[in-house]
């Protein structure tokens, strides 16, 4: 595909109303999210996997040399393509902010001014055609190199607001040079850091309920902060979802607990290895039992207006959250599907009350806040990798969510969402992660990353359907399609895409499905999306011990199929001990953002990206083919 060269002209601010307009230039209102990782789908052929892999060497789409394996301490692309660090953990953003300081010395708030930890989710929001916002999540931070001490000492009070400092959300702008180079913009108007004390307004079902309320908020709407922001979404209106997820390791108790089997689920506990609790009391939760309720929701943020208030928008329901992929149906509803990421838990869809308007953008900044939350039941016969599925009304008074079974009202069906799934008798699953609706709309998918208790005895998690292997260590993708094409339906069919495994050293299933090979195995598929020509690109969070059930993987890697054909390429390795997650593209989709999290996690030895003997970084990489062509074309 030809292209015209770039140039430095001058370009044009964008209000909040151009957005949807610059969006379309390349994209229809189905597929304004190509260029987010978070509502970016899988196209999938109907036909059956083993076909479609005997068809792989007729893929027109994948114009790349595959990478190998590594176990390198670098990021490696395909020859002719470029990778260069963007912006890394503790580069400055806010006007004044310091530059990073790698004694771990510096105090809370230089941390909250510069760019946080452990990059995940992210969005790229255009300005002009070389002037974009990027919105990312920062899921959490390492104490061994947050703190000189490494978190082996109790943390102090300033201690403690850095690391919350370092978690929830930064948002920043970019800019094209003349040579096509995306370059941060330090200090500039939009810039925003959003942490653990931010303050944030509930929406939806369970806003001001009792079981919201605390003693520094009565109302019960009024809540500070977000943090373990893992993946994202983003709106055909412009604005950003962050998803929290696992929060119930910032709490502890300074006494003793007896937690209801509803608030175990979630994982509380006394002891939180974060500390928070020790020196801001709200995450204390001898003292202030509701103030876990707060957190696990998805968060919607406007990334134009940094004086605005993000809100966290209850009738999605509250459990650990991966991303938000986001669609709007034939019929006008936003249907947003949603992960929760844990062993055995459930795959969920909410559907908007009300319609999308295209035409005013400000009459759906509050479609999020009214609506239906769904979870997934999958059916098949004995042994089978495909079937049919029913969505699950998650709505008080039905499907036995009553008084009697301990639902109380809609705010506890949505703040016990996780409970409310299991008394309607929803599907558990080998941990939902991302979930992607492709542009055309006509199918959905999600990473099923590994479940260690898959078919244990005393876990309740049977082996079957889409969930086909014990002790799951590999992952895997399911796909389904919405009965007639309606995302508002209540019924689909699924299949399994793509099942990981090693065929050099498994058996059965767990050598993975026909299209992996030794070439490109890899294990624990997370986070995924689509680009605008239908390459599909999976990125890893698995094990990279290169040993045993694990020979030949190497580091944690990024992939792109055909989804057409099944083939599929390995694109890109990360350097030690990271994960790739996080994936966005600029509108002309010549450059890819991809994150580096947690290199050298554990001490492990690494010194990415800036090499020596510098302290390992998360980091946002900038790829680029050096032609200036399309990326993976």
């Amino acid at each position: 595909m030809s292209h015209k060269p770039y140039d430095d002209e001058d370009h044009i601010e964008l209000e909040h109303s151009d957005f949807d307009r610059l969006v379309q230039k390349g994209l229809s209102r189905r597929g304004f999210l190509q260029g987010s990782a978070a509502a970016m789908g899988l196209f999938l052929a109907a036909t059956p996997l083993a076909k479609a892999v005997a068809a792989a060497t007729q893929s027109t789409l994948l114009g790349f040399k595959q990478v190998p394996a590594s176990t390198a301490d670098t990021f490696v692309v395909p020859e002719g393509y470029i990778a260069e660090p963007l912006i890394s953990w503790g580069d400055p953003i806010l006007q004044g902010a310091p530059a990073f300081d790698e004694s771990g010395m510096q105090d809370s708030a230089a941390q909250a001014g510069q760019f946080g930890d452990n990059t995940d989710g992210m969005s790229f929001f255009p300005l002009a055609d070389d002037h974009a916002l990027i919105a990312v999540n920062n899921e959490y931070t390492n104490y061994e190199y947050l703190f000189a001490h490494q978190g082996k000492q109790t943390l102090s009070a300033d201690e403690v607001k850095k690391s919350q400092a370092a978690h929830g959300v930064s948002i920043f702008e970019i800019k094209r040079n003349a040579k096509g180079q995306w370059q941060v913009e330090p200090g500039a108007k939009r810039n925003r850091r959003i942490t653990a004390y931010t303050p944030m307004e509930l929406t939806g079902p369970a806003a001001g309920h009792e079981l919201m309320k605390t003693a520094a908020d009565s109302s019960g709407r009024k809540p500070l902060g977000t943090f373990n922001n893992c993946a994202n979404g983003q709106t055909p209106w412009g604005t950003y979802l962050t998803c929290e997820e696992n929060f119930h390791g910032y709490f502890g108790a300074s006494g003793a607990l007896d937690l209801p089997a509803r608030e175990k689920r979630y994982g509380l506990k006394e002891k939180s290895s974060y500390q928070w609790f020790t020196q801001d009391e709200r995450f204390d939760l001898s003292k202030h039992p509701n103030e876990p309720h707060r957190f696990g929701w998805i968060v919607e943020i406007d990334p134009m207006d940094p004086t605005s208030t993000p809100k966290k928008r209850t009738a999605l329901g509250r459990f650990k959250h991966e991303n938000a992929a986001v669609t709007v149906d034939n019929n006008g509803h936003v249907v947003v599907y949603l992960g929760d990421d844990e062993r055995g838990e459930h795959l969920y869809k909410f559907v908007s009350k009300n319609t999308y308007n295209p035409d005013n953008q400000a009459a759906n900044r509050d479609l999020l806040e009214q609506g239906t939350l769904y979870v997934a039941r999958f059916n098949a016969e004995d042994g089978a990798l495909k079937g049919q599925g029913e969505w699950l009304e998650l709505t008080h008074g039905k499907n036995s969510l009553t008084q009697e079974n301990g639902f109380a009202d809609q705010a506890e069906v949505m703040i016990f969402a996780r409970e409310a799934a299991t008394q309607v008798g929803a599907t558990t699953m080998d941990r939902p992660e991302w979930v992607a609706v492709h542009p055309n709309g006509k199918s959905v998918c999600c990473t099923l990353t590994n479940n260690k208790n898959r078919g244990v005895e005393g876990k309740n998690q049977p082996v079957g359907g889409p969930n086909p292997r014990a002790k799951n260590n590999y992952g895997q993708i399911v796909r389904w399609w919405p009965r007639g094409g309606d995302h508002t339906s209540t019924a689909f069919d699924w299949d399994l895409f793509l099942i990981a495994g090693n065929p050099t050293v498994g058996e059965g299933l767990y050598k993975g499905s026909s299209n992996i090979n030794a070439d490109n195995m890899f294990n624990s598929p997370d986070g995924i999306g689509f680009d605008a020509d239908g390459r599909l690109w999976i990125q890893t969070d698995g094990n990279y011990s290169n040993e045993g059930e694990f020979a030949g993987m190497g580091n944690n890697q990024m992939l792109c199929a055909d989804p057409s054909t099944g083939e599929i390429r390995r694109f890109a390795t990360g350097p030690i001990a990271c994960e790739i997650t996080g994936l966005t593209f600029a509108l002309d989709h010549r450059t890819m953002f991809v994150g580096v999290q947690h290199p050298g996690e554990d001490l492990a030895p690494s010194h990415f990206p800036a090499g020596g003997n510098s302290k390992p970084r998360s980091t946002i990489m900038v790829v680029r083919r050096q032609d200036g062509g399309i990326i993976g074309a």
